[in-house]
């Protein structure tokens, strides 16, 4: 017994020593900043109870940060997962009589997820351009007027949502053809001689229940990266004009690494663990009834 103690200590002490310092530890020291006035470089820092987070809710910056994640969360979520759906749809049908195209459709979807979003976020800046961008020109030959499409306020954050969108499709897809590859033929024969022929009928009947918890990591993921959006921010708009794009983990590397207000910024992070870990809560609790597992 204490041999086998003793390797168990062994294989499982370092990575959870690990896991201490370097997530437990740091979450610790980020809660109890959160109570104080700290500024990165102050050699004192002065408990100041709920004062942060009180600045935080009573700020109109700190709600509109709030509230611009709550809007890209909200469009970023269903579009890029139902989209994810849709194409990983098409693209399993079309494995069995165009595998070839398959594959080729299959690398170009999911570019977006493999290549650097700081070097995707200057393309799209080009793209939308006020006056040299391609989208622009192209709707000008549709005799629609050009926009502004990271300078107007009522427009940026549902052109960065695109972006989100864009971006997370590919990787959706992928998660999803795993999911359909897994479904047993059987299944689809069985159903037939229920008299479930159509398509639709088949999807509803066979493959969407049977995707279930692949839809719920889907979503999970999903919403998980959105919240977290802070490159295509930081890149593009920083959080602009005029804190229209402001985000909460732009709010964060703002507060905590530009104006040096740590103690704010870890207020702002714990309000965000915390919004997270309901969400991913409330996700598991409603989506889990309807998870069928194998």
């Amino acid at each position: 017994m204490i041999r086998r103690a003793i390797t168990d200590l062994v294989l499982v002490g370092p990575a959870a020593l690990a896991i201490v310092i370097f997530i437990f530890l740091p979450a610790i020291v980020v809660i109890l900043l959160a109570f104080t006035d700290y500024q990165f470089g102050s050699s004192t820092a002065n408990w100041i109870g709920v004062d942060n987070f009180t600045s935080l809710f009573g700020s109109k910056i700190g709600r509109k940060a709030l509230t611009n994640t709550l809007i890209y969360a909200g469009i970023v979520i269903p579009a890029s997962v139902g989209l994810g759906l849709l194409v990983a749809i098409g693209l399993h049908h079309l494995t069995t009589s165009l595998p070839k195209a398959s594959n080729i459709l299959r690398a170009i979807y999911f570019l977006p997820v493999s290549a650097t979003l700081v070097a995707m976020a200057v393309s799209w800046q080009m793209l939308l351009h006020p006056s040299l961008g391609l989208i622009n020109n192209w709707l000008s030959i549709l005799g629609i007027a050009p926009q502004q499409w990271l300078s107007n306020r009522d427009l940026v954050l549902y052109t960065l949502a695109v972006i989100g969108i864009w971006q997370s499709v590919g990787y959706n897809m992928v998660l999803f053809l795993a999911g359909l590859a897994a479904i047993p033929k059987t299944l689809y024969d069985a159903a037939e001689v229920d008299g479930v022929t159509g398509g639709w009928s088949r999807f509803w009947v066979v493959t969407w229940p049977m995707l279930g918890p692949i839809t719920m990591f889907v979503i999970i993921v999903t919403a998980a990266n959105a919240f977290r959006v802070f490159e295509s921010v930081a890149a593009m708009t920083k959080g602009g004009p005029a804190f229209a794009s402001d985000t909460i983990v732009y709010a964060i590397y703002r507060e905590g690494f530009v104006y040096f207000k740590a103690g704010y910024a870890s207020a702002i992070t714990v309000i965000f663990f915390i919004a997270l870990l309901l969400l991913t809560a409330l996700q598991i609790a409603l989506v889990e009834r309807k998870v069928h597992y194998r």
